[in-house]
């Protein structure tokens, strides 16, 4: 009854009659893996772009976030030049107490701190200066806090608080020798507690601004939220930097200037040693993947 068709698909029809069934299974089959070879190639394709998309706007964002590299440049330069200026005064300064240890304006400011006699303001001044008349002690402070940090994972900051306060130390220990600047005496001021060694720099000055001061630093740089230890962290640490400056003067150990002089060294030393910490982080150096890293992650900055 399909006589009138033409020969083309009448043959066609015929070889599709005479086929077997596994061969049309099979023909089946390869047309549906053709059709899904397709599907998945095509879906690999969009997902490929719309992955290229996504990196492209992650790179473009870090782009816009990143300072770019004269700026970096230029911001380092500048805190060179202050860093150097700050030198400058402090040798300055140096090399003038060292040709004049007794200063009046030295002996007007200690003598006009001295003249609040308050029990509580006296207090107050020899807790803050008792840590770092007991050597031993803030040693093991020093220690104890370093295997803090690196039982906790931070491990180049653990190293950097030990290497700091050793290099302030031996600082502190040189500039001594070289100035050699006596110590206020009994005849000029009130002297509260005696001290041995050179007056020109403050050891406990230099002392607490390379522990306590790098201490503030790790907590505003490192930790983050609003948790009571780190609060707690910070006003301390900053309370000790503070005052144990007015407390080496109102109890007659150090000069107005000593101090001066110190907190000028110390701080340059803090500076150069947050700017190497803070080059050494970005280049991961000691970086920790323990679990109890992975644990602080929601203290610790990232």
């Amino acid at each position: 009854m399909d006589d009138n068709r033409p020969a083309g698909e009448q043959g066609s029809k015929n070889a599709i009659e005479n086929e077997s069934p596994g061969e049309r299974l099979e023909a089946g089959t390869d047309k549906v893996t053709r059709e899904v070879q397709q599907e998945v190639a095509a879906a690999e394709e969009r997902i490929g772009a719309g992955t290229d998309k996504v990196v492209e706007e992650a790179r473009q964002e870090v782009a816009a976030a990143r300072r770019p590299w004269y700026q970096t440049k230029k911001w380092g330069s500048v805190l060179l030049i202050i860093y150097a200026a700050l030198l400058v005064v402090f040798g300055l300064l140096a090399w003038f107490v060292a040709s004049h240890p007794i200063l009046a304006i030295d002996i007007k400011i200690t003598r006009a701190f001295q003249d609040i006699q308050a029990p509580w303001l006296q207090m107050i001044m020899i807790a803050v200066s008792y840590l770092g008349n007991q050597l031993f002690l803030f040693i093991g402070l020093i220690a104890l806090t370093a295997v803090l940090f690196w039982i906790l994972g931070l491990r180049l900051e653990a190293i950097t608080i030990v290497v700091l306060s050793a290099t302030s130390a031996a600082l502190d220990w040189a500039i001594k020798l070289l100035v050699a600047r006596p110590r206020p005496t009994a005849s000029l001021v009130e002297v509260l507690q005696t001290a041995s060694g050179s007056s020109f720099t403050s050891a406990h000055v230099m002392s607490y601004v390379a522990f306590w001061g790098l201490l503030f630093s790790f907590g505003i740089i490192i930790f983050r939220g609003h948790y009571w230890w780190r609060i707690a962290l910070l006003i301390i640490s900053a309370l000790f930097v503070v005052l144990v400056g007015p407390s080496r003067v109102y109890l007659g150990v150090h000069w107005a200037s000593d101090v001066l002089g110190s907190y000028l060294l110390s701080g340059i030393l803090l500076g150069i040693a947050l700017w190497i910490y803070l080059y050494l982080k970005g280049k991961n150096v000691l970086a920790s993947r323990s679990k109890m890293t992975q644990r602080l992650r929601k203290y610790v900055r990232p």
